[in-house]
Formats: structure tokens, sequence, C-alpha cells
């Protein structure tokens, strides 16, 4: 069950609906899988990865380092792309959704 941690929506606690968070979640162009990787590999695969999708695509990276739970989305802001959301995955660890504005 996927669970999204940032944006609106959500049930009497808080948390979105599971379909809810299937609704909302845009596809991603491509997925980078970074599981098992530790800091900070994830953001080097992420900017190394992001130019191969076009201009408004997402970009998906899976990860389950805990520094990229929170260092991805500062990348976001740092490098001004967008930080779409955040959400759990079963076998442990993010889906942490980017779109390329640039």
């Amino acid at each position: 069950m996927w669970r999204r941690r940032s944006g609106a929506g959500g049930g009497e606690t808080g948390e979105p609906r599971a379909e809810a968070v299937a609704e909302t979640r845009e596809p991603a162009a491509l997925t980078i899988d970074a599981l098992g990787r530790k800091c900070p590999i994830p953001i080097i695969m992420l900017a190394d990865q992001i130019n191969q999708v076009p201009m408004g695509a997402v970009v998906e990276v899976l990860a389950d380092d805990p520094a990229a739970y929170t260092d991805i989305p500062a990348w976001c802001r740092l490098k001004s792309h967008a930080h779409l959301g955040t959400d759990e995955i079963p076998q442990g660890g993010w889906a942490i959704q980017v779109r390329r504005n640039y």
C-alpha cells in the first residue's frame, strides 16, 4: 500500500486513503532504483539521470536510506526542481517524486 507523506487529502487521521493516493500519483517517466544505496548515491543518481526525461516529466526515486527522505526534497529546492511528494513503499523505503523544471 502506498501512503503519501506530503500533500493534501486524507481521512480522519490526516493520512490519505489508499485510493486517493493512487488517483493523485502521477506516472513516472523514469524510475531510479536506489534501494540499498547509501547517501549521497540516490542524489547522485537523480542528478545524473534527470536530464533523460523531458521538461515537466516526473522522475521517481526509490530509496530506503533515511537521508534520502530529506536530502532529495532539499536538492529539489536547491536545483529548482519540484518535489511532488514522498510515498512509503511496501518493501520499505520511499518513492520520492520529482518534476523536472529545466
